[in-house]
């Protein structure tokens, strides 16, 4: 059996299938709980690729088959349930015990987390199919709050305007609660997570627009239609999107008479298995809250009413007659019970009951008195499905003249309150959670020690593969060599620091994984105390790909890891950004921590330096006024126009390749930039060095200021220094060599023509080696005065207007 399996395997890698039938695998195994088909039908798309081993597999389904029969029957199993020892010996080549089945189980369940991407996978897990707003997005990126909402409150639980103004009122709770809401909606085939001002009034007006719950979801798509999400297809959205808390006014449940007719919403059993905390007021009060409750027992469903009572709530009253299982009291007792479900992986979710506010509850038995004539009424009409609910709602309004709306508004304005309260300590929960309780921290110093510079940043595992040839040809094996370095903007400043005889700081993530263990090792000579390993995700990696003479022809990276270091995280070590000297933030950090970094700044009057790290991330702290408070940045000339355009000044089309165009285009895009940066470094390749800045005795002045002050600006020019395409291995860390060499010399107190020669020394010796930053790189080895085999030309002097 095990050869039958593995052959399967080896040959679905040749196909790309190897996850599609792992995980048919695993089911079939936990088939004996949830009969599912047979695993030669779930594998069928790839019944090519058994080839010989179509006998093991057959025998393979047998068992299995067998196996699940007799599980279901007990025919075959001894009296503990498991299947009996003389059955299993039976089938040549079978397990003789469930030890090997548990084996296979966790087998698969490893290799199907290490997220191999198939034709399956990208089949069932069709983007196309859903949107994601922006703001929804980076939220999540960053890992700040969000509360996905239900739109069928929209579209059938009230009548227009109250809908919309409704909608836009939950959403303004959300927002000033500190989240940010993405409400859920179909709008012409399309699953969207967070509408914006225009798509809530669509639906809000949507004569036509469907009640979309998981049945309907196919069909609605399918057809392009738009409509309003249930609980359970709002869950399924958000769950897919990776919001992990929900809020809506009411669930659905077992109707009354539920135990004849079987009407049992599919609310239900969407909190069975979808790892979602879903906030509400409790069980509509027309439904059988009783039989709810033990339906929810028996889908796993954790259930806590939220308040100092276990009374669950009934929509419009606090007290329906039954009691939750469990209670929080707060919004981190919620937050600790929906963060520990999630780490369990249960793949259930969470029902959080909240009471009408008090104000409110006091209408409540006048509504109750309503909701039963209404209930007689629709029983009547042999209204049925899901057309009951908002018939009822609405002839409650009637009879109780509105104040069964206003009661509804009341409930879903507290219900959005306490859910952005429990979605912001949620995220604080996994925050701490991922940095400080699953987080180690390596090196031997410690992150409460004094530093002059701080470097917040990125840590990556290098990998570089240099071409034998002029030109590399794509789409075949080209000759060359491929070698490992450990890299990273922040981390290759820091290391540039660290042997430069200065101490940073280093703040950054990595996962727990070799690749880290590697890195951090490596390191040794660098504070990494503040380098937080993150269990379940891994470390940065990056592949440049260089011709013969050293120029990047192709980079691939993985560096979601990144937006892991995050603004709640960097807080943590507020004290040392707020005493130190310089702070160096790389641009691959979120734009969230920039802005936070900057803002201490601005507080405390520190000087910060922006390292962009490429033409795309440049414009991160220009997308706000975080900018003015930077003091340095060494952008290239293509991430200098990024800057500017990113402020809305125009810039060249095309990039100038004269030198006296490459200088003069330099120093203009510079120019508008000084306002509020103290000095501004743009590299020029084979062209040099550009220095803009105050003008100080005939040079730019570099050291860190006390205070912007009114300034008359200059510019120097500084030529390259000569590197062969022989002598050059590593491209990768030269512009970063040159920065922590600069920096260092300003903290030390040189001069500028001193602090850019340590820098070009440094830039060179970085090009020299198969590292990113030359180990041989020390003071003494990029000291202008001591390294006596270079003719340093006099840098040429500009005024700036």
């Amino acid at each position: 059996m095990y050869l039958c399996v593995f052959v399967c395997v080896l040959q679905c890698f040749y196909c790309s299938n190897v996850k599609y039938h792992l995980l048919s695998l695993r089911r079939q195994i936990q088939s004996s709980f949830r009969p599912q088909r047979s695993v030669v039908d779930a594998c069928g798309l790839c019944q090519q690729c058994l080839g010989q081993s179509s006998a093991f597999w057959a025998k393979f389904q047998a068992f299995l088959l067998h196996w699940r029969s007799d599980r279901k029957h007990t025919a075959g199993c001894d009296a503990t349930g498991e299947p009996d020892r003389f059955f299993l010996q039976e089938a040549e080549g079978l397990p003789k015990n469930l030890s090997r089945m548990r084996m296979l189980q966790t087998a698969s369940a490893l290799i199907l987390r290490r997220g191999i991407t198939t034709y399956q996978s990208r089949l069932c897990k069709n983007d196309s199919l859903f949107r994601v707003h922006p703001s929804v997005s980076q939220a999540l990126a960053e890992n700040k709050p969000v509360v996905a909402l239900e739109s069928t409150i929209i579209t059938h639980g009230m009548p227009y305007p109250h809908n919309l103004s409704t909608a836009k009122e939950v959403e303004a709770i959300v927002r000033a609660e500190g989240a940010t809401p993405a409400t859920v909606g179909v709008i012409e085939g399309e699953v969207r997570v967070g509408l914006s001002s225009e798509e809530l009034d669509f639906l809000a007006r949507c004569e036509n627009s469907l009640k979309v719950s998981r049945r309907d979801l196919p069909y609605v798509i399918s057809k392009g239609l738009s409509g309003g999400t249930t609980v359970s297809a709002t869950m399924i959205a958000a769950h897919r999107a990776g919001v992990p808390v929900f809020v809506t006014g009411g669930i659905g449940g077992v109707h009354r008479d539920g135990e004849n007719s079987l009407d049992i919403s599919a609310d239900l059993t969407e909190l069975g298995r979808t790892p979602i905390a879903v906030v509400s007021a409790g069980v509509k009060s027309i439904l059988d809250i009783g039989r709810t409750l033990e339906f929810l027992e028996t889908q796993g469903v954790c259930v806590a009413t939220y308040g100092t009572l276990k009374n669950f709530p009934a929509f419009f009253s606090p007290q329906s007659g039954f009691t939750s299982p469990y209670q929080v009291c707060n919004p981190e007792e919620a937050a600790k019970l929906i963060a520990s479900t999630l780490s369990l992986g249960l793949q259930s979710g969470v029902l959080l009951a909240v009471p009408i506010p008090e104000e409110y509850a006091a209408a409540g038995q006048h509504i109750e008195e309503a909701i039963q004539a209404a209930v007689t009424e629709a029983s009547g009409k042999s209204i049925t499905g899901r057309d009951v609910t908002p018939f009822i709602l609405q002839k409650v309004n009637e009879m109780t003249e509105g104040k069964s709306l206003q009661a509804n508004i009341a409930l879903i304005h507290n219900n959005a309150k306490v859910g952005s309260q429990i979605a912001c300590a949620l995220s604080r929960e996994i925050n701490e959670r991922n940095f400080n309780g699953k987080s180690r921290n390596h090196g031997k110093h410690s992150s409460d020690s004094q530093s002059d510079i701080v470097v917040v940043g990125g840590i990556n595992v290098d990998f570089l593969a240099k071409g034998k040839t002029k030109s590399l040809l794509f789409g075949q094996t080209n000759p060359g060599s491929v070698c490992q370095s450990f890299g990273g903007v922040g981390r290759n400043i820091a290391d540039s620091l660290s042997r430069l005889g200065c101490s940073p700081l280093f703040i950054s993530a990595t996962g727990a994984d070799s690749h880290s263990d590697a890195v951090l090792n490596y390191c040794k000579h660098m504070n990494t105390s503040a380098v937080a390993r993150l269990e379940e995700q891994s470390t940065a990696t990056y592949c440049a790909v260089i011709t013969e003479s050293g120029e990047l022809s192709l980079g691939l990276g993985d560096m979601d890891i990144h937006q892991q270091i995050t603004e709640q995280y960097v807080s943590q070590f507020e004290k040392q950004l707020s005493s130190a000297t310089l702070v160096c933030l790389d641009g691959n950090i979120p734009v969230s921590t920039i802005n936070y970094v900057c803002s201490i700044a601005s507080k405390r009057n520190i000087n910060v330096w922006y390292e962009p790290t490429d033409s795309e991330k440049a414009c991160k702290p220009f997308l706000s006024d975080a900018w003015k408070s930077l003091s340095y940045s060494s952008p290239n000339l293509a991430e200098l126009c990024t800057m500017n355009k990113t402020l809305g000044i125009p810039t060249p089309e095309v990039l100038p390749s004269s030198h006296d165009e490459v200088l003069s285009v330099a120093v203009a895009l510079s120019r508008p930039l000084l306002e509020h940066l103290l000095c501004l470094v743009v590299t020029l390749g084979a062209n040099g060095l550009l220095v803009c800045g105050e003008h100080d005795g005939g040079s730019v002045n570099l050291q860190p200021r006390k205070q912007k002050r009114r300034r008359q600006l200059c510019a120097l020019h500084y030529p390259a220094l000569t590197v062969t395409a022989e002598e050059t291995m590593n491209v990768s860390g030269a512009g970063d060599s040159l920065a922590g060499a600069l920096m260092s010399g300003i903290v030390k107190g040189r001069d500028t023509d001193s602090c850019v020669r340590m820098g070009l020394l440094a830039a060179r010796l970085s090009l020299g080696s198969p590292h990113p930053i030359a180990p041989t790189l020390t003071l003494d080895s990029v000291d202008p005065n001591k390294v006596q085999t270079h003719y340093w030309p006099k840098p040429s002097f500009m005024w700036i207007d």
